[in-house]
């Protein structure tokens, strides 16, 4: 649900800057089925799970937006990006908060152990997010203030963008960890 949250926020966000492609397509809910990728959502996951790799990686399909259609192309493009990743956050900061007011309670076991994963996995869809390889967040934000002359490198890593995430989650993921474990230790107060 906090991949559907993150893509239905893309969408709402470029319906504010004036873009309804989102809502023309049927996309503006949060009914996970609309948003599924066989490969992304099903295959890829199932696979990895099966293959018991050390990490689960997986992605729904994106929010279609035209940003030709939005009132102002550079802060609206900038815009819809953050708004995935700010919806993350907010996810996390959230839960990080019931996490902290209930840690005095007798609360089951259950809870907290949910309540860590959800401020987890949206902890790290944000910062995951705000790596700038297309077609994550991060490149559409990056590439909203490089000059034209950057066009060609843009293409580029677009073209390559699947292989160049593959090559991220492999050999980098792991510059991610400190920062993901920093904060989840910051707004639940746990350790990681």
């Amino acid at each position: 649900m906090s991949i559907v949250i993150h893509e239905v926020s893309h969408g709402f966000m470029a319906e504010y800057f004036g873009d309804k492609t989102a809502r023309y397509a049927g996309r503006l809910t949060l009914n996970p089925l609309k948003h599924l990728d066989l490969f992304g959502s099903v295959l890829l996951p199932a696979i990895l799970v099966i293959s018991n790799t050390p990490f689960l990686f997986g992605w729904a399909k994106p929010v279609p937006y035209n940003p030709d259609n939005l009132s102002n192309r550079k802060w609206g493009t900038i815009a819809v990006a953050a708004a995935g990743v700010l919806a993350n956050f907010s996810i996390a900061i959230l839960f990080g908060i019931i996490i902290r007011l209930t840690s005095g309670l007798a609360m089951p076991a259950d809870f907290y152990f949910i309540t860590s994963i959800i401020v987890m996995v949206n902890l790290a869809l944000g910062i995951f997010n705000l790596v700038p390889i297309p077609p994550l967040d991060g490149s559409k934000i990056l590439f909203s203030f490089l000059p034209s002359s950057f066009s060609r490198a843009m293409v580029f890593l677009e073209q390559y963008s699947f292989f160049f995430i593959i090559i991220f989650i492999i050999y980098f993921s792991g510059f991610l960890f400190p920062i993901l474990s920093y904060s989840f230790s910051l707004l639940t107060s746990l350790a990681f």
